[in-house]
């Protein structure tokens, strides 16, 4: 990969044969895990202007309409997050010359509050071809990365690095978009008998600010409607009269997604059964119960998957853009037979993506029911997709990938000029992606929003053996056993493989999280700057050796909520809590009252510890504190900062998904802290549901 500084430029057709379609990464790291930006990609005319509504995008325009860009979305790295884009270079339309790549910042936090600002572009199979990283951010509040342009029939990749203070709304006016400003919101919550305050308790007055605003674009004309901006920032001034095209962004807190064509999406709440009787069973498109080995379900998951994403362009396309897919017409083949020395293989799958002429191949490899993958099968996959001029090989299963961890151990020889990519899907992911489709950002028409749905409804069947990650493996028992007698020795190898269970099972318990809300959940990373993966389990492995905990943190995007996640091997215990700040200029009792009340339909058996600034307070459960709140106050007169809400669950002992397994009580004790707790607070002042 070739590294480049500020304001240098590099073609990309020089560096890769296959840079017709681009991943575009923009990553950052946190000491404390909780930094945060958003992307925005901006298409440019020979002017430097957006031409239509439909020139920028961001997360609530993911995609555009014929392919040319498609938000990936963001991914936990070893230190903190990764935010891609494919790029397809050969789609974008002729009078587009310039494609801005940049971030923003929101509330009062600054690109200075991060760190190891980067930007990368890979090429079709993955292959990363230029880096740039950014050394002097600041103050500035949106950054432009970097951009790709045309020079004549080639695209190159310049690196810009230019930061604005002024944020969004500076950075958009230079583009023809215009924001102005409005009054703040009034608070969601008042006092009983006083005057009105902004938000709940300190969700909505010190919990962490909204997102920035960012913008939903809207043709602007005489007329045009305005959108308020942050108060410290400065009117920009009017578009420029002569750009007919010019952008004005309208605010899209807690409106829904804006798009060129009305989506479809369809309700969670059943419609009443017309049925007898409970017992029947509803009709389905892809039935499961027959299903009894393990080939009839591998041969029967991976026909049911390709065929929906061939049917569905949106869910296909979410699936395979990643993977350097371009947007275009897909077709989908299984058991494909395909010559390999004396002895024929047979993937699972084949995918064949045509555009503009060009033809875009995977072969596919698929497990279900927990079943490993097998280096020498996918090593033969990668062996015939590179002398058959195959782009990518792409492993289905229900393990999840890890940052730094191989799924397999594979050879590439790196004599071969074609280059391809080997990628990895969970079923997990997989259900993530079509629910996220078919209940929160929708699809095209309401045929392909119901073939989502069946295809969720078989994965989601017991017999389907499309579960996910679902065993903590064949050390986990030992270790468990070795911590709760204390026979467990520092630097046993089985304890770091449980860490990487332990990793798995959280990404997994994110997406499923994060399938719910129509949010992406992303696990907190807390590692100093320039530690590795593996240096971190062997950490974690150590922590768990002498303390006997498992612990993680999950951050819900567009929330300063942190929920904190910890598995004491040693009790038998799940800890689930979040800490919620209290506001300042408000007596104590007022503020424990506030938070009750907020807290009214939550489990009465959550414990409830006040924070002070060195130490922790009083502590009780909520059906002790409701009659008695002042318990709650610092018996020594001590300011109060805060609160813990906690809830205790009893830990699964199995290593498997069963209803008694440890998996199973991880992600049951999540679901129940957040639907019992953080989501009454949220819905009060958090708004955590911005991206819904």
């Amino acid at each position: 990969m070739q590294e480049i500084v500020k304001g240098a430029n590099v073609s990309l057709t020089a560096l890769s044969e296959d840079a017709g379609s681009v991943v575009v990464s923009l990553s950052w790291t946190s000491a404390t895990g909780a930094g945060d930006a958003d992307v925005s990609v901006l298409l440019l005319d020979e002017n430097g202007k957006v031409r239509t509504e439909n020139d920028f995008y961001f997360y609530n325009n993911p995609a555009a309409a014929d392919g040319s860009v498609q938000l990936l979305g963001k991914t936990p790295t070893e230190n903190g997050d990764e935010d891609r884009i494919g790029v397809d270079l050969a789609a974008v339309p002729q009078d587009v010359v310039r494609i801005v790549v940049a971030a923003s910042q929101y509330g009062d936090a600054s690109f200075g509050d991060l760190d190891d600002l980067r930007m990368t572009v890979a090429d079709r199979s993955g292959e990363p071809l230029v880096g740039f990283s950014i050394e002097d951010a600041s103050v500035e509040t949106a950054f432009i990365f970097g951009e790709l342009y045309r020079r004549g029939e080639e695209w190159k990749f310049r690196a810009v690095g230019q930061g604005y203070e002024t944020g969004l709304a500076g950075l958009a006016t230079d583009f023809g978009i215009t924001v102005l400003e409005e009054a703040d919101e009034p608070g969601a919550l008042a006092e009983a008998g006083g005057a009105e305050e902004p938000g709940a308790l300190a969700e909505a007055e010190a919990a962490g600010s909204p997102k920035a605003e960012v913008p939903e674009v809207v043709p602007a004309g005489p007329a045009a409607p305005s959108l308020p901006a942050s108060s410290a920032e400065p009117t920009p001034a009017e578009p420029d009269a002569a750009e007919p095209n010019a952008a004005v962004p309208a605010q899209t807190r807690g409106r829904a997604p804006r798009t060129t064509k009305k989506k479809t999406t369809l309700p969670r709440a059943a419609k009443k059964s017309l049925a007898e009787n409970d017992g029947w069973r509803p009709a389905r498109l892809f039935p499961v119960p027959t299903l009894k080995s393990d080939r009839e379900r591998e041969v029967r998951a991976t026909s049911v998957l390709l065929s929906v994403m061939e049917q569905v362009p949106e869910f296909g396309r979410r699936l395979t853009a990643a993977f350097g897919a371009p947007a275009g017409r897909m077709q989908t083949f299984t058991e494909v037979p395909l010559p390999h020395g004396d002895t024929p293989k047979r993937p699972d799958g084949v995918i064949r993506v045509e555009r503009a002429g060009k033809l875009w191949t995977a072969l596919v490899e698929t497990k279900t029911n927990g079943n490993p993958l097998k280096a020498e099968q996918v090593q033969a996959y990668m062996d015939i997709a590179a002398r058959r001029g195959y782009e990518a090989v792409i492993t289905l299963s229900n393990d999840v990938a890890l940052e730094g961890t191989a799924m397999v151990d594979i050879k590439v020889d790196g004599r071969r000029k074609h280059k391809v990519g080997l990628w990895h899907l969970s079923w997990a992911e997989v259900a993530h992606q079509a629910q996220m489709l078919i209940h929160h950002e929708g699809v095209g028409n309401p045929a392909h929003a119901w073939l989502l749905q069946e295809l969720l409804a078989y994965l989601q069947h017991e017999n389907s053996g499309c579960h996910g990650f679902q065993n903590m493996g064949p050390a986990w028992v030992p270790v468990r056993n070795g911590i709760e007698d204390e026979t467990i020795d520092l630097g046993d190898g089985r304890a770091v493989e449980v860490v990487e269970s332990w990793e798995r099972l959280v990404r997994q318990v994110c997406l499923r999280l994060g399938g719910e809300l129509g949010q992406k959940a992303l696990p907190v990373q807390r590692t100093r700057r320039g530690s590795d993966a593996q240096a971190r389990r062997v950490a974690a492995a150590e922590r768990l050796c002498t303390e006997g905990r498992l612990s993680a943190e999950l951050r819900i995007e567009g929330t300063s909520n942190v929920i904190a996640v910890v598995a004491d091997l040693r009790t038998g215990k799940v800890r689930t809590s979040v800490d919620v700040p209290a506001p300042e200029g408000s007596y104590p009792l007022v503020i424990v009252k506030r938070l009750l009340r907020l807290l009214a339909e939550a489990p009465a058996d959550l414990h409830v510890q006040s924070l002070v600034a060195e130490g922790n307070g009083p502590r009780g459960t909520l059906e002790r504190l409701r009659p008695e709140p002042g318990d709650l106050l610092p018996r020594d007169g001590a300011p109060l900062t805060g609160f813990r809400l906690t809830l205790i669950k009893g830990m699964g002992a199995g290593r498997g998904n069963t209803e008694s397994g440890f998996i199973r009580s991880v992600d049951d004790a999540v679901d129940r802290f957040h639907q019992g707790v953080v989501a009454h607070l949220s819905s009060a002042g958090s708004r955590p549901g911005r991206r819904g």
